[in-house]
């Protein structure tokens, strides 16, 4: 039984690529920041008790600024592939956050990468390791985008991704390590968290439908972004990782739509005439410097390791849809029921 370890598994990606790891016979160890709330809800589908003798799936506590709980991980599960997908991932809120995005994105990686060199040296032990790469390092180079493409950074989450995907290079020549950068362009899914533009859209739209909420508050309609379904990405995370030899790899659908696409379909799958009625743009929301236009080129992915998505646009914003309906109708339920519902973290743009 291959054993895999994944830092950010409480997050969108990491409970897909969770689940697929599961069901190919994987025992998956995954890292998971302590907080006073639980903040494990993505993977209560495939959790089971720890006590149970057919428990496969494994969380320990650590954080990817603590490089000493890392290394105690690294020995507890034993990893035969290590996926970092930990990050501070919002765009807008890294320009709020900046050192802290710095330590967790970039630096964050190179311990992993400390970490990983340190637990491979004294046995030679083969252990494969994928770095989270993000479309957002190419910034303001012209489309489409691939991987010869030079990185023009527009953020501080880019510009740490951009050092994560370096360090991860170096460490890959310098240690003879097996490392992959995957550079995944936007992808998302009903387990997006609701402060990003794609979720923030399709739920305030439901519960606009239903009369729960009024105005929907966004900022630039016109950015292009090459939007994919996460759980197609997670399958490309771990393809990579199978290959005999480490690369990196851009993943994308190769085809790229405006904010204001994206409200035209989500609209028109509500059944709401005129989304233009209830969507307001706020100059808060606008990013200090922003990201106008990105494009993937998947053509090096799909033709060296046979990947390519399968859910399209209109069907990932269907499957968006669908699910944040339902979660308005439980809403709707509730608030005739006489409870409050507070919706939190709708504010970032």
């Amino acid at each position: 039984m291959k054993r895999a370890l994944i830092s950010g598994i409480t997050g969108q990606d990491g409970s897909f690529l969770a689940e697929l790891l599961l069901s190919k016979g994987y025992e998956v160890h995954g890292i998971v920041r302590r907080a006073s709330t639980f903040n494990t809800d993505r993977l209560d589908s495939i959790y089971l008790d720890p006590h149970e003798p057919n428990a496969t799936l494994h969380l320990h506590y650590g954080d990817v600024t603590d490089g000493a709980s890392l290394r105690h991980i690294m020995d507890k599960a034993q990893p035969d592939e290590v996926y970092n997908l930990a990050a501070q991932s919002h765009v807008r809120v890294s320009f709020d956050q900046a050192e802290y995005t710095a330590d967790v994105v970039a630096t964050g990686t190179l311990r992993f990468l400390e970490v990983l060199r340190d637990y491979v040296s004294p046995g030679g032990k083969q252990v494969r390791f994928y770095q989270a790469g993000s479309s957002e390092m190419f910034g303001s180079a012209n489309p489409p985008q691939s991987e010869s493409t030079e990185f023009q950074p527009r953020s501080p989450y880019a510009v740490s991704k951009v050092a994560a995907h370096w360090y991860s290079v170096n460490y890959r020549e310098a240690y003879g390590l097996f490392i992959c950068n995957g550079i995944l362009f936007n992808h998302e899914s009903p387990r997006r968290g609701e402060t990003f533009v794609t979720r923030k859209i399709t739920r305030a739209l439901g519960r606009i439908k239903l009369g729960l909420q009024e105005k929907l508050f966004l900022g630039n309609l016109t950015a292009m972004r090459d939007w994919g379904y996460a759980g197609d990405y997670v399958e490309a995370m771990w393809l990579m990782l199978q290959q005999d030899q480490p690369d990196d790899y851009v993943v994308a659908t190769g085809e790229s739509h405006s904010v204001t696409e994206f409200l035209d379909l989500a609209a028109f799958h509500y059944g709401i005439d005129n989304w233009r009625r209830y969507v307001e743009t706020d100059p808060r929301y606008f990013r200090p410097t922003d990201v106008n236009y990105l494009l993937g080129d998947p053509s090096k992915i799909r033709r060296k390791l046979g990947w390519q998505p399968k859910v399209t646009f209109e069907e990932l914003i269907r499957k968006m849809v669908d699910h944040d309906m339902e979660l308005a109708k439980q809403e709707q339920t509730l608030t005739h029921a006489g409870h409050k519902v507070v919706m939190r973290g709708l504010s970032h743009g």
